[in-house]
């Protein structure tokens, strides 16, 4: 029985993560950038330490989003009238999924601008 909840706790879940991606545009974007991401890491053999800051990226941001997806669903139940204060909260929580998407494209671009400079500099 216990091994039952355990595997519903985990269909439930990847229920959720799809939910959003289908459903929520900027989960597309950032799943999409993550793609490029690795496609452009396995490119330039990015180091172990790199993968792992970009991982944590990846999970970071796509957390992020599907936290400010739920947070919005449950604003629009609990206020389905525009109300300031409902949209402070989703204005808030959209905040802090961008400071994370900006910060990963910092980190992003400490790790892919000497790699991208350093191909430029052979191939010219």
């Amino acid at each position: 029985m216990k091994n039952k909840k355990l595997i519903n706790s985990f269909k439930y879940a990847f229920k959720g993560i799809a939910s959003t991606l289908l459903s929520e545009r900027n989960m597309k974007i950032h799943v999409t950038i993550m793609a490029l991401v690795i496609i452009f890491g396995v490119i330039f053999n990015i180091s172990v330490v790199e993968w792992f800051l970009c991982i944590i990226c990846f999970a970071i941001v796509i957390s992020a989003e599907i936290f400010n997806t739920a947070l919005e669903q449950m604003v629009d139940i609990a206020m389905p009238e525009k109300d300031p204060r409902a949209k402070f909260v989703k204005d808030v929580a959209a905040g802090g999924v961008l400071v994370m998407a900006i910060a990963s494209a910092i980190i992003g671009l400490i790790i892919f601008v000497p790699k991208v400079l350093e191909f430029l500099e052979g191939v010219l």
